[in-house]
């Protein structure tokens, strides 16, 4: 990583802007309240934060993510905007125009799917988060990591690794999230507040989803599909189908699972999980991506039609 392009750019700028992924998620959430609050302690400098969606019940308490905000004014410019664990530019939302107009844009992310969009481009495969490229980062370059900002960093390495079960889990993910620990991050209380608390709606939706699921070739593939109606009485501050297709995924016979859902009429959001099937490769057709077992992808049909297509594409490959 270069010390010199990311410490001279962020040194020079006066206007940053750090933005997280739609349908934002504790990898894209930690990584871009970890960068904020770091980039106060080591230059002493104010960032804006973009969040494109509204902020999920899970993530209500990590630290920062209060200050940051799904409206900015679509005619500044920016010196520098950060993109954190963003696959792709269109996963920006809106913030895309205001990275197309920044001065210098930095990338930093873990996707094998990234072909690399911007100016500066920190792109690491193998890591299991983005959170771990900044606290690799932050360490060789001599960055201060708070307690604050290590808590957002343990967040971001603890949900993209799915609580260090992922195959994403290396022992360098270990050492580094055993760092964050002596730097004051409290384990049981982040994972209680990421895994284990929940609303009673959510719990609901969830078991009420889990049993209109769908099998196919020997139960090896599942799938749930969720319209808009279905959530219709439910808070819409809360991601209800976060974690559905995991559950999936946990049953013994099943070797590749997805979830779609209803955007609107011609549009589905697909979330894919599998075993042992690239499902990156699969969701890159549909301008998608992710990771070999974990992915998603939005796809410009309906959901019976979208079904229909990740079904075969499925079944050509297994």
């Amino acid at each position: 990583m270069s010390k010199i392009n990311i410490d001279d750019t962020i040194k020079q700028a006066s206007k940053i802007l750090i933005t997280s992924h739609i349908n934002p998620d504790g990898d894209t959430l930690g990584s871009m309240c970890a960068l904020y609050n770091a980039i106060k302690d080591k230059y002493k400098k104010q960032a804006d934060m973009y969040m494109p969606s509204k902020l999920p019940y899970t993530y209500r308490d990590l630290p920062f993510v209060n200050l940051a905000r799904n409206q900015y004014d679509k005619s500044l410019v920016y010196d520098v905007v950060i993109c954190v664990d963003i696959a792709a530019k269109d996963r920006m939302g809106e913030a895309i125009e205001l990275f197309n107009r920044a001065h210098c844009t930095i990338n930093i992310d873990h996707h094998k799917t990234n072909p690399g969009y911007a100016d500066i481009n920190i792109i690491d495969s193998n890591a299991s988060s983005a959170g771990m490229i900044l606290y690799k980062y932050f360490c060789e370059n001599n960055w201060p990591i708070s307690k604050d900002t290590a808590e957002c960093l343990y967040v971001s390495i603890l949900t993209d690794t799915g609580g260090f079960k992922y195959e994403n889990t290396s022992a360098e993910t270990l050492r580094i999230a055993g760092g964050l620990v002596e730097l004051g991050v409290n384990p049981n209380k982040v994972y209680k507040s990421v895994y284990e608390t929940k609303t009673k709606d959510n719990v609901m939706f969830q078991s009420g989803a889990v049993c209109r699921a769908k099998f196919c070739e020997n139960d090896s593939i599942a799938y749930i599909t969720v319209y808009k109606k279905d959530l219709e009485g439910y808070s819409s501050t809360e991601d209800f189908t976060e974690g559905l297709v995991e559950k999936l995924r946990t049953i013994d016979s099943v070797d590749a699972a997805f979830l779609v859902k209803e955007i609107d009429s011609g549009t589905s959001k697909v979330s894919m999980r599998s075993k042992y099937l690239d499902v990156a490769e699969i969701c890159a057709q549909f301008g998608g991506g992710g990771h070999t077992y974990a992915a998603g992808c939005v796809v410009k049909s309906s959901v019976n039609t979208t079904v229909k297509k990740i079904l075969n594409l499925i079944k050509e490959r297994v």
